[in-house]
Order: C-alpha cells, then sequence, then structure tokens
C-alpha cells in the first residue's frame, strides 16, 4: 500500500530505477562493462545504487585508477558493496605487489573474513618487519591447510615463509596430503612445487596412477620418495582401503616412512573403511598413533568406534582431536558417553564428569544439545519466549538502511544479492554483529516480510535470547497440517524436513533441480504423481506451492513405509535416495543417534540431525508437550527378512 500512495512521479521513477537495476544484472554476468557505465545514472538514489556502483567498478576494476575505485568506495559507505569492492580490490592490488594501496585500504577492510588477504597482510608484515617470520607462519600454515582450493595468496605467503625458513616442510607435505585425500591433486601439485619443483609431474603421475607409482618404487629410495610414497598410498586408499593397506604393511615401507607418515596414512586407510562400513575400520586405525592423524580422520575413528561399541576407541580419538572439534557438540556428547560406559577413572567421577560435559552442551538448539537434556533426565520443551520487542526496537530495524537493501533486493528477485547484504549488516558490519535484541528485531522484520530464511537465520544468532516462534515459524499451516493429517503423516516431521530443505523459500531451487518448498527432483515428482493418482500432473506444477507440499509429503510418506516408520531412514532417503540407506542399514542393530553419526555422506548425516532435531521442536511448538528426540531416533538395522519393501521402486 505504500507504494501506491506514492505520488505517480516517484513511482515511475521507482520502477524505471528498478528496471535499469535487473538490466544492469544482466549486463554484468555478460561482463558489458559499457552497458554497466550506460545504465548507472538511471539509478542514481535508488535504494540499491551502492549494488549497481559495485557492478559498475567490479567490471572494470583491473583497468580503473585507485583515484577511480576509491571514489566509488566513498559514494557507499558503510554498505556491503563498499567491502565487497575493497576486498576485491585487495586482492587485486595484493597479486598487482601494490603495497602502498593495500597497506592503505586493509584497515579499513571490515569483514576481514578473506583467507587469502589475510595471507597477503601476514606476507607483507613479514616483509616490512612488522611481524616476526616465525609468528606469521603458524597463521599462514593455518589459512593455508584450511583452504581448499589452490588460490594465490595463502600460496603466496606459504612459498615466501618457506624461502625464508620460517614454514617448515612437514606443513607443505601435510598440504600436499590434505589435497591428494580430498581428489584435489592439482592443490597438491602447488604445494610440493614449493619443496621441489622437479617433482610436480610425478605427483601428476600418482593422482593418475598411484598402484603403478609404487610398483616402480622397488628401486632403491630416493630423496623425496617416501613423502611421494604417502601420497601414492593416500591416492590408492580412495579407491581400496583395503589394497593401500597391503601397500603400507610392505616391509620396505614399514622401514623407511617415519611413525608420523604411517600413522597418517593409516589414519586415511582408516576413514575410507570407516566410510564403507567395514568392520576393519577400526584394525587400521589401531595401526597407526591417533596424536598423528589429521582431525578428519580422528572424526571417523570415534564413528568406527561407536558402530562397534568400542568405547575405549572413541574416547582415545576425542582425546587426540584439536581442542576446536573436541569442543564441538557431536564430540563432547560422545566423550561423556564413553567416560560413562568406560566409567573413568571410576563409577562416581565417570559420571560427575559426564554430567558436568551433558550440562555444558544441553538445549534445544539442535541434535546432540537436545540428546544431552534428555541425559540430564529433562524432556524438550519450548523455552521461555524473551521481553517482546519495543516499538522503538522494530522500528530502528524496519528503519536499517542495510536491512532495507536487502529488503529492495530480494523483492526485486536479487536473491542471493539481497542476502550477502543482509548478513553483511547483521553479522559483520560491526565487530561482533548486531547485539542480541536487535538480531531479534531484525529477524521479526525477516518474519513480516515472509522471509523465512533470513527470519530462521538471524534468530539462531542469539544464543542468550531464544525465540521459538522465529527459529520454528510455521507459514502454509493449514496446508501442511491438512495434508499431513490427510495421509498420515507428523506435521511436525513435514515442517521439520521443510525448514531444512527450503527455509520456507516457496521459489528455492537447488543446483541439481530440486524445486519448491520440499525440494522435490523433476522425475521423483513425477513417479510419486503416478502413484498417488494425479494424473493431470504437468512438472512445471512442482513450483506451486500446494502441488509442492501434496506431493513432497506423499513421496516422504512412501519413503517412512518402505522403512517400517524409521524417520532416520526415511530422512536419509529423502535427502541421499532410498538405495543408500538401504545399504547403510545393514550391519549391526544401533541406536538411532550411533546409526546416524555413521551415515558416509557429511551433508546426509547432517540433514538427518537437523531433520530430526527440527521435528522435535516442532512438535513441542505444535503441541506443547514435552518431547523426546531419543524416542523418535529409535533403533536401526537390517530390514526384516519377512518384510518386502513396501516400494520397491521408490526412487
Amino acid at each position: 500500500m505504500a507504494v501506491l500512495l506514492l505520488p505517480s512521479a516517484v513511482l515511475a521513477q521507482s520502477v524505471a530505477g528498478d528496471a535499469a537495476l535487473l538490466e544492469m544484472r544482466s549486463a554484468y554476468s555478460r561482463g558489458n562493462s559499457f552497458a554497466l557505465a550506460n545504465l548507472l545514472p538511471s539509478v542514481r538514489g535508488h535504494t540499491l545504487e551502492p549494488l549497481a556502483i559495485y557492478w559498475d567498478m567490479r567490471a572494470r576494476l583491473d583497468r580503473a585508477t585507485p583515484a577511480e575505485i576509491r571514489g566509488a568506495l566513498d559514494s557507499m559507505p558503510g554498505t556491503y558493496w563498499e567491502d565487497r569492492l575493497r576486498n576485491d580490490w585487495l586482492l587485486q592490488l595484493a597479486k598487482a605487489g601494490d603495497w602502498d594501496n593495500f597497506d592503505t585500504e586493509l584497515p579499513r577492510f571490515r569483514m576481514n573474513d578473506d583467507r587469502q588477504v589475510r595471507c597477503y597482510a601476514l606476507m607483507r608484515d613479514v616483509a616490512t618487519g612488522r611481524t616476526p617470520g616465525d609468528a606469521a607462519a603458524p597463521l599462514v600454515q593455518a589459512n593455508w591447510l584450511a583452504q581448499r582450493d589452490a588460490d594465490d595468496g595463502c600460496a603466496s605467503a606459504a612459498r615466501a615463509l618457506f624461502a625464508s625458513g620460517h614454514l617448515k616442510p612437514a606443513a607443505v607435505w601435510q598440504r600436499a596430503r590434505l589435497a591428494m585425500d580430498s581428489n584435489r591433486p592439482r592443490v597438491a601439485m602447488q604445494a610440493v612445487s614449493l619443496v621441489d619443483p622437479d617433482i610436480v609431474p610425478t605427483v601428476d603421475s600418482i593422482a593418475a596412477n598411484p598402484a603403478k607409482y609404487l610398483d616402480d618404487k622397488i628401486t632403491a629410495i630416493r630423496p623425496r620418495t617416501k613423502e611421494l610414497v604417502t601420497l601414492a598410498i593416500i591416492r590408492l586408499a580412495a579407491s581400496d582401503p583395503a589394497v593401500a593397506a597391503q601397500e603400507l604393511e610392505r616391509t620396505r615401507w614399514q622401514a623407511q616412512l617415519t611413525k608420523e607418515e604411517r600413522s597418517w596414512t593409516w589414519g586415511v586407510i582408516g576413514r575410507r573403511a570407516a566410510q564403507r562400513l567395514q568392520p576393519d575400520a577400526l584394525g587400521y586405525f589401531a595401526k597407526g598413533e591417533a596424536r598423528d592423524m589429521h582431525d578428519e580422520q580422528l572424526a571417523w575413528m570415534a564413528r568406527a568406534g561407536l558402530r562397534a561399541g568400542a568405547w575405549a576407541a572413541v574416547h582415545t580419538a576425542i582425546g587426540a582431536m584439536g581442542e576446536a572439534q573436541q569442543s564441538e557438540a557431536v564430540w563432547v556428547y560422545w566423550d561423556a558417553r564413553a567416560l560413562q560406559a568406560l566409567q573413568l577413572p571410576d563409577a562416581a567421577s565417570a559420571q560427575a564428569r559426564a554430567r558436568a560435559l551433558f550440562e555444558s552442551i544441553a538445549s534445544t538448539r539442535d541434535f546432540y544439545e537436545q540428546l544431552a537434556l534428555e541425559e540430564l533426565g529433562r524432556p524438550i520443551t519450548v523455552p521461555p519466549a524473551p521481553a517482546p520487542l519495543t516499538a522503538d526496537e522494530l522500528s530502528a530495524a524496519q528503519n536499517d538502511p542495510g536491512l532495507r537493501r536487502a529488503l529492495a533486493a530480494i523483492r526485486l528477485g536479487l536473491r542471493s544479492e539481497g542476502v550477502r547484504e543482509w548478513n553483511y549488516t547483521a553479522n559483520l558490519h560491526s565487530p561482533g554483529g548486531l547485539p542480541e535484541r536487535e538480531l531479534l528485531a531484525a529477524a521479526a522484520v525477516a518474519c513480516q516480510n515472509a522471509l523465512w530464511d533470513r527470519c530462521i537465520n538471524t534468530s539462531l544468532r542469539t544464543p542468550e535470547l531464544i525465540d521459538h516462534t522465529q527459529r520454528f515459524p510455521t507459514p502454509h499451516r493449514a496446508q501442511v497440517v491438512s495434508r499431513a493429517t490427510e495421509i498420515g503423516l507428523d506435521p511436525a516431521y513435514v515442517y521439520g524436513l521443510i525448514r531444512q530443505e527450503s527455509r520456507f523459500v516457496t521459489d528455492a531451487r537447488s543446483g541439481v533441480g530440486a524445486s519448491g518448498l520440499m525440494q522435490v527432483m523433476p522425475a521423483t515428482a513425477s513417479w510419486t504423481a503416478r502413484k498417488i493418482g494425479m494424473t493431470d500432473f504437468k512438472p512445471a506444477q512442482i513450483t506451486d506451492r500446494d502441488t509442492n507440499i501434496r506431493i513432497g509429503t506423499a513421496y516422504l510418506k512412501l519413503a517412512l513405509d518402505d522403512f517400517q516408520g524409521s524417520l532416520p531412514l526415511a530422512a536419509a532417503a529423502y535427502n541421499a535416495g532410498p538405495g543408500r540407506p538401504r545399504q547403510w542399514r545393514n550391519g549391526p542393530v544401533l541406536p538411532g543417534e550411533v546409526w546416524t553419526e555413521n551415515i558416509p555422506f557429511e551433508e546426509t548425516r547432517d540433514y538427518v540431525k537437523r531433520v530430526l532435531a527440527n521435528t522435535t521442536n516442532y512438535a513441542a511448538l505444535i503441541t506443547g508437550q514435552p518431547q523426546s528426540l531419543r524416542a523418535r531416533l529409535g533403533s536401526v538395522g537390517p530390514a526384516p527378512t519377512n518384510l518386502p519393501p513396501a516400494n520397491p521402486d521408490l526412487p
């Protein structure tokens, strides 16, 4: 209504500005800097003018003068797009070696969340004597090892510090190991080039055929051979852990590899076997020293221990993890369970220590936090709501320039740009982000505008002030509840799944083509429509809200029936397809939380946890009654032999 009350001239100007912005987005995607420059005057004064300025300058950043770039920055102070442009410019300045301008702009970079910029800054500090090399090397190493791709910033800093002797060869080889283990041979080659450029082709050949390289190493060991052998066995483990184990056990490698190299490689082999749910995984881990293994390997050692009921292995793996990983709720919870099972150092002390660990994470927030509550004998309930927002608090959020820009961008269909502006305003513009009351007010504005994803994500950033009506909204309630009840589904389960799938974004579309609230794939939608008798279904209908809910809930019910009512198995099937959880359930009968923690795919493992935790919170909200996550998890084991799949052709 506010738009309709605007004077006609103002309204026409706004509509023209919107159209020009959309044209600019198209020009930016094509790299048409000429069109961008011509369109820019048409959006002067528009709410999203900073975005337009960014597009225009970013398209010609490599040829603009420092004065032009600073003029653009100065024209949009305090915005996300100012900081985004400065981030891009800092990277360009560092690559060009323009350190004077880099030093001038770096203190003005508010986000400070770019690893490449951090590494360039550390390299610069060492070069100018502001930071000793010994102090900078661990920071560069941490950023370099955490970086997935072969980007220039941290690689350049690592090269400089390696040349000066401050970064040690062990860090370079660890980078290469991590890269080879995660199927990024180009990153591994970039790393080893620091040590010896001449062996880069060898690393390439190892990535292509590790078995051949190992067969060729019967002759005497040459310099760098043992490190390259380690890379080859790591690469081999990706396709066949058992063959890699046989190779590592050969006498010549046992004698020539260091204890640390052998332990790290056993950790890789153990992880690969554990991800295949193979019973010999723990045996592989036991051949190495846990303290020499990487955190991801230790996580899988703990999971293999859970699957085997080997609590000592669980406790050992968690104890060897880095401090940051140890403090994650998942490992706090399982360490407490291990202490209880092992009664270390005695029953009373173990129980007291375990209780303290459970207390440290217990809340309604997520999967293990809820399980910790139940370990303490407390059901999952709706926490008390914070004090209501005042009119002034709500007004301040409604009038916040950054939030208004984000809303305007999303209204125009520029969701990605709007989300980035929103997140920057809420979390990055000021050190530490907005205070909790202001975050609640921002979340309320998002809810008022039916931006449920921003409502949820913003509200989740208030650890002390918990508003479950924001964190677990129930849009489309009449449609969801009536449809779920009609086909025998728990509405809380449907809401828990939708919240994880789309955050209630009705036009959400995944990278693989899943669409709508319940993120249904086209082929799955067509199969389900036939199954439930929707003879007039057309693929384009899947984005219609009611059709999406009807088909998504129908598929979920079919999956639930196929898995004998198991909520974790059905959720896994919804995310990864039914074939995989049918395989994953083979083996011992496990508590639902142990089975879930051993799901081989990280995405599906996280998905199942979140759907089940969401479901429990939604049930508490919808029914007003205390709830149990553990009851929903149940136990998971092989399918009953006398009960064939209800829907064997379930896609």
